[in-house]
């Protein structure tokens, strides 16, 4: 589980690259400083596990699924992450639910400066739809932001300077690939109600009338 508020931004220092899945070396300082093998890292919003390390990079595997579903599978050498670690038990919690799952890749179709902020027009994919509201939060690249706008098939954000000083989304661009995971309570709820939906459908069905039809009634 994470928060959404990035420690620090690494940067790709080696990919080994196979057919659907690959090895990344990641640079970082901060997020290495009580790191153990096992341990879970957010990479861009995607969590990974830190297969080795030393005082100045880690490596993760990232598996076929990951590789397909996620950004990750376009980062090259050089390229600089948002890094987070999994939150710790009694830790302060500044974000919202993050679980590290990515449920869609977005497109950022508009950047609009206004005053000191800069909203984010990005296109989502139709069936997450659902999980956005007004108000409600949003993981882009492992970073927790606030939904501003929304329709069918896209959403809005904005980035406050320190959220762009301090993660890989104030070097973003028009047209350029991003990670989404809905805001998990989200999701929850969804599901309770399409099951509250489906049972109430299912029992509406048997009535006197059908009964009585059926020969289970005078």
């Amino acid at each position: 589980m994470f928060t959404g508020i990035i420690e620090e931004i690494g940067k790709i220092d080696q990919i080994n690259k196979a057919a659907a899945s690959m090895v990344l070396s990641i640079s970082a300082r901060k997020i290495l400083k009580d790191v153990h093998i096992g341990d879970s890292i957010s990479i861009n919003g995607v969590c990974l596990t830190v297969t080795s390390f030393t005082d100045s990079r880690f490596q993760v595997d990232v598996m076929p699924e990951t590789f397909e579903a996620t950004t990750l599978r376009d980062l090259t050498a050089g390229s600089r992450v948002n890094l987070e670690r999994a939150m710790a038990a009694g830790g302060r919690f500044g974000g919202h639910f993050v679980n590290g799952h990515v449920d869609g890749i977005g497109t950022i179709t508009r950047l609009e400066q206004v005053e000191n902020a800069v909203y984010v027009d990005i296109s989502v994919p139709k069936e997450l739809s659902p999980y956005f509201i007004m108000k409600g939060s949003v993981a882009i690249d492992g970073t927790s932001l606030t939904v501003f706008g929304l329709s069918d098939d896209s959403i809005t954000v904005s980035l406050i300077p320190q959220t762009r000083g301090d993660t890989v989304l104030g070097q973003k661009k028009t047209g350029d690939k991003v990670n989404v995971e809905c805001d998990v309570m989200a999701k929850y709820f969804h599901r309770f109600y399409e099951q509250a939906q489906r049972k109430e459908r299912s029992t509406s069905k048997i009535s006197y009338e059908f009964l009585n039809n059926h020969g289970f009634a005078d």
